[in-house]
């Protein structure tokens, strides 16, 4: 035991003299050079200029096989994968291939299908669906403004842009114009028809484009422009001739500030009531309102 004793006080004195005395060692990790090579580098990339845009197929890692197979299970849907590829491939494409094939001195060029047929077969299938949805939930004149909004260029390019399609999409331009997005969503809709049947692609279109009037003011998109004229010419059918505008209530009359509050009225009833700057715009806007309560009761 005294032993045991002995030689733990050794050891303990021991660490407590290296401990009083540490030996420091100056040790540099990063030489003298390195901070302004680095910043010689920077300054060199900025005078170059930020480097072009590149196709994701020119990288290393690319695989075509595999992105196209990938893009129909992100979307959860099961496409005949020759199908979808001629849906991807534009006459632009097959048209680079074929020059290439002249410039090699091929003397045959193995043709490739482009998705010519599948772009109009796609755009009667999105046109039919949404014109019979949009119909079944509001009146003629503002499914007509929502079928517009939703079958532009820039909103068709939007959804397939977000799909994933301006990196595989087979075209001789880059980038990816819009109107080859909108063209190639409108193939892969009817890729997907024919890979499995109308109602999954109908399915897909609502998923993907009639959403996006999810969160969207109706009357954000439609705004006619005489609304107190189209107002008199919808409440005509309803066998109302009559509208009574009412100043209900007014403020600040005198200056730049001023605001007026108008109701539309037919037989002692509210048909609609709204604000505005002037006398003329509250009533605007009160017709505004009116014709969104009328369209509600659809």
């Amino acid at each position: 035991m005294a032993l045991y004793r002995q030689t733990a006080v050794t050891v303990g004195r021991v660490v407590l003299r290296n401990f009083n005395n540490p030996k420091i060692k100056e040790i540099r990790s990063i030489k003298r050079w390195v901070a302004p090579t680095l910043n010689e580098l920077y300054r060199r990339r900025l005078k170059a200029g930020p480097e072009p845009l590149k196709p994701r197929s020119t990288y290393l890692e690319w695989n075509y096989e595999a992105e196209v197979f990938a893009f129909g299970k992100r979307l959860g849907e099961e496409f005949d994968q020759k199908t979808l590829k001629q849906a991807l491939t534009h006459r632009s494409y097959v048209n680079l291939e074929r020059d290439k094939a002249k410039e090699r001195g091929a003397e045959s060029f193995e043709e490739i299908s482009s998705n010519q047929h599948l772009i109009k077969e796609g755009e009667a299938i999105i046109s039919d669906y949404l014109r019979e949805e949009l119909n079944r939930l509001h009146l003629e004149v503002v499914a007509k403004a929502l079928y517009d909004y939703l079958t532009t260029e820039e909103m068709l390019a939007h959804v397939a842009r977000y799909m994933g399609l301006k990196d595989i999409v087979l075209t001789a331009e880059f980038p990816v114009a819009d109107s080859t997005l909108a063209d190639s969503f409108k193939a892969v809709v009817a890729a997907l028809t024919m890979s499995q049947d109308l109602k999954r692609a109908q399915l897909f279109v609502k998923d993907f484009l009639l959403s996006q009037l999810t969160g969207k003011d109706i009357y954000d998109i439609w705004n006619p422009d005489k609304p107190l004229e189209y107002l008199k010419s919808l409440l005509q059918q309803k066998g109302i001739d009559e509208i009574e505008p009412r100043l209900c209530n007014q403020s600040a009359t005198n200056t730049i500030l001023a605001n007026y509050q108008v109701g539309l009225y037919n037989n002692r009833k509210l048909l609609g009531i709204g604000w505005g700057e002037s006398i003329e715009i509250a009533k605007e806007t009160a017709a505004l309102d009116a014709i969104q309560r009328i369209h509600n009761e659809k």
